[in-house]
């Protein structure tokens, strides 16, 4: 069984989550219920559970501060939320599951069991710092799953991304490149809208390492490190238009 602590200040909020556990999630076993920081710091020390389904805002400090104090980390978060988009895009880049509230019973039920089908191997901190990261939108950051666990990047690396299959390859900014067992439409989604650009089904691009379009039926684009990539005809208007709106906001612009 899942050993797993709600912490959530709602009595109707916990309630509910426990009622949804008992009925949907068989392999969850709820251990005990904490209402705020102070007393969910102790529980997890005490009781030291394996997942914790976790409120951002508490009357006494917020998930953040909870999870700076308490010792024990060993424990997975699925958070519940009632934010925005763009809080729950950071929660995605971050590698962390969140719950919107009302919580629905079927998202419910994936996540737990995205808990028992991939253990996620990078710490919480890294995790959470990652979060944070991109809630500020300060230098930020996306965890990537590889064959080799779990990588954090900043955003602002990344060059390019390339379909391949069901998998994407990711190129960077220092000539690395790896692949990412998630579609290139999965990234298309998570990366920020005003930086990058699908440019053909099987291309993503920062634009900001654009170097040079060459024209043509639809054209190619030249990166910075030299890679050319094909636009495609249906996504080339597009191109052009979200190019010309990036540049139009560069000092050297008009000179």
């Amino acid at each position: 069984m899942i050993k797993t602590l709600i912490i959530e200040d709602e009595l109707r909020g916990q309630e509910t989550l426990y009622q949804l556990c008992k009925k949907y999630c068989h392999s969850i076993e709820i251990i005990g219920f904490a209402d705020g920081v102070e007393s969910g710091v102790s529980m997890i020390d005490s009781l030291r559970p394996d997942l914790i389904f976790l409120d951002i805002n508490l009357p006494d400090g917020d998930a953040f501060k909870l999870l700076r104090q308490v010792r024990y980390k060993q424990f997975q978060i699925i958070f519940t939320t009632a934010s925005n988009e763009h809080a729950t895009r950071a929660f995605r880049v971050s590698a962390l599951d969140y719950l919107l509230k009302p919580i629905d019973r079927d998202e419910l039920v994936e996540a737990v069991n995205r808990f028992i089908d991939t253990k996620v191997d990078s710490s919480i901190n890294e995790r959470i710092d990652t979060l944070l990261s991109n809630l500020n939108s300060i230098n930020p950051k996306i965890i990537l799953p590889t064959n080799n666990g779990l990588k954090i990047t900043e955003v602002d690396s990344i060059v390019r991304c390339q379909a391949d299959g069901s998998y994407t390859r990711f190129f960077f900014n220092n000539d690395e490149s790896f692949v990412v067992s998630k579609s290139l439409s999965n990234f298309e989604e998570l990366l920020p809208s005003n930086l990058f650009c699908r440019i053909h089904n099987k291309h993503l691009i920062n634009l900001n390492y654009v170097k040079q379009y060459v024209k043509g039926r639809a054209g190619r684009v030249i990166l910075m490190n030299e890679h050319q990539v094909d636009v495609s005809e249906g996504k080339k208007n597009d191109f052009i238009n979200r190019l010309k709106t990036l540049a139009s906001y560069l000092p050297d612009y008009k000179k």
